[in-house]
């Protein structure tokens, strides 16, 4: 019982998980402005260099190479998020999975089910026992089942 509310409880979390992310989902795929978001946001309202490092208490060379280290992606979230807060934006930050999470499990679940029976049906094929597809696809359905309903961390040995 304790496995089969553990495996529940990892369903869940998934299908929470996937919930969530999905109101990133839209914003992830959009390109990110080429300058930045810290010099277009700066430039939208209307600051120059010297009045938005003065707002921060930095130098204007300082907030130059701040808003080019967010270009080059090297840019700390700690800096980025002070540099944030000084155009009065919050820091959103989140993994946005490429596909959904649950598709990514099952997808693994069946990975790992196809080399294993494939790799027993190989095996009894050397004997002469040679299986019927639809047999080895109906096996490979059931272990990824079996998987399933295991410790997903057994998928990624």
């Amino acid at each position: 019982m304790k496995k089969q509310r553990s495996i529940s409880m990892s369903r869940l979390r998934l299908e929470q998980f996937d919930a969530l992310v999905k109101a990133y989902a839209d914003v992830a795929w959009r390109p990110k402005p080429s300058r930045g978001w810290l010099k277009l946001l700066r430039e939208v309202v209307g600051r120059t260099e010297r009045q938005q490092a003065g707002r921060l208490g930095i130098t204007g060379p300082a907030l130059n190479k701040a808003e080019q280290t967010e270009v080059d992606e090297r840019i700390t979230l700690g800096q980025l998020r002070k540099l944030a807060d000084g155009l009065d934006c919050e820091l959103v930050y989140a993994l946005v999975p490429r596909r959904l999470l649950a598709q990514m499990v099952h997808e693994q679940a069946h990975s790992v089910a196809v080399r294993e029976v494939e790799g027993v049906a190989h095996s009894m094929g050397l004997d002469r026992q040679r299986l019927v597809e639809s047999r080895v696809n109906r096996d490979i359905e059931e272990r990824a089942q079996e998987l399933l309903r295991d410790r997903w961390s057994a998928l990624w040995r």
